[in-house]
C-alpha cells in the first residue's frame, strides 16, 4: 500500500511538471520591433490583476497619508496627457489593452523611478521628471518602457515561475509527504515591480515596444537613447530600479538605436495625422 501511494505522488509530481510546458504562450504581437518569445504563464491574468490593483491601492494610499500623491497639478496634467497617447496605440501588441483599467498617478519623491504594474497601474516619481529634466519625448520612453512591461505580461511571468518554484517544491513535499502554503500574490507583484530588477529578456522586450509605443504616438523614439545617456551621466554604473543593470550599457545604447530608427517611419507618419 506504501508502494503504491508513492509512486501515485511521484507520477502526479511528473504530470505537474510537464504540465507547465504546456502554459507557454505569446502574449503580444510582434509589431514592428518583432518581439516574439513564448512564455510561461500559469497564473489567471485575472488573478495578477486583482492582485496588482490591490498593491496599488495600497501604495497609493500610503502616499497620499503622506502628502505625496499628485501633489504638483501642472506634472500629473503633464504625465496623464503624455499616457492618452500612449494608451491608445498598445493595440499595436494587444487588442485587448486600450480597454484595460489604466490609472496614472505622480508621487513625489526624490528617487529616479516609475512603473507599471500589470494591468496597467502606473507611477511616475517626481524625482525622475526633476532630476533628469526629462523632454515629453523622453517620459514618453519612460512610460512607453514600463507599459511595455504590462503588455508583455513580464510581472505575469515572473510570478508564474516563483509559482513553478513553490510548485516545485509542493511537488518534492508530496513525493516525501510534507505539506506547502500557499503564496501571497499580492505581495509578490509588490516586490517584483518596486524592489527586483527586470531579466535581459524582459528589458531588451520593454526597450524595443517602448521606443514602437513612442513612434505611434508621435514621440521621436531616439528621445529613448538620450533618456539612457541621461540616465548613465546621472547614476553611473547603478542605474534606477526601473532600469536592469543589464544589458550593458553600451550595448543597450546600441540596440536602441537600431530599433529607434526602424520606428521612425512610423513617428513620421504620427506626426502628419
Amino acid at each position: 500500500m506504501k508502494a503504491s501511494s508513492s509512486c501515485t505522488r511521484r507520477s502526479l509530481a511528473v504530470l505537474s511538471l510537464l504540465a507547465l510546458t504546456a502554459c507557454a504562450t505569446q502574449t503580444t504581437a510582434p509589431g514592428a520591433v518583432g518581439v516574439e518569445r513564448r512564455q510561461m504563464l500559469l497564473i489567471p491574468s485575472a488573478e495578477v490583476d486583482r492582485a496588482a490593483d490591490q498593491s496599488y491601492r495600497k501604495i497609493l494610499s500610503e502616499a497620499k497619508a503622506k502628502g505625496l500623491l499628485n501633489r504638483d497639478p501642472a506634472e500629473l496634467a503633464r504625465v496623464r496627457a503624455i499616457g492618452a497617447r500612449l494608451v491608445p496605440v498598445t493595440a499595436t501588441f494587444r487588442a485587448d489593452a486600450p480597454r484595460w483599467q489604466w490609472e496614472i498617478n505622480v508621487i513625489e519623491s526624490g528617487e529616479v523611478n516609475a512603473w507599471c504594474m500589470p494591468g496597467g497601474k502606473i507611477a511616475v516619481y517626481s524625482g525622475l521628471i526633476d532630476k533628469l529634466k526629462l523632454s515629453d519625448a523622453e517620459l514618453a520612453a519612460v512610460m512607453g518602457h514600463e507599459i511595455a512591461h504590462a503588455l508583455r505580461e513580464h510581472g505575469r511571468e515572473r510570478a508564474s515561475q516563483e509559482q513553478a518554484a513553490s510548485l516545485g517544491l509542493s511537488v518534492l513535499g508530496a513525493v516525501a509527504g510534507l505539506g506547502s502554503g500557499a503564496i501571497d500574490l499580492a505581495s509578490i507583484i509588490t516586490d517584483l515591480t518596486l524592489l527586483r530588477p527586470n531579466s535581459r529578456a524582459h528589458e531588451t522586450e520593454a526597450d524595443r515596444i517602448g521606443v514602437e509605443l513612442a513612434a505611434r504616438a508621435a514621440y521621436d523614439p531616439h528621445a529613448a537613447i538620450t533618456l539612457w545617456q541621461k540616465m548613465q551621466a546621472t547614476g553611473g554604473s547603478q542605474p534606477p530600479q526601473w532600469l536592469s543593470t543589464h544589458p550593458a550599457h553600451d550595448s543597450r545604447i546600441a540596440d536602441l538605436k537600431i530599433f529607434a530608427d526602424r520606428v521612425e517611419p512610423l513617428y513620421l507618419a504620427a506626426r502628419q495625422r
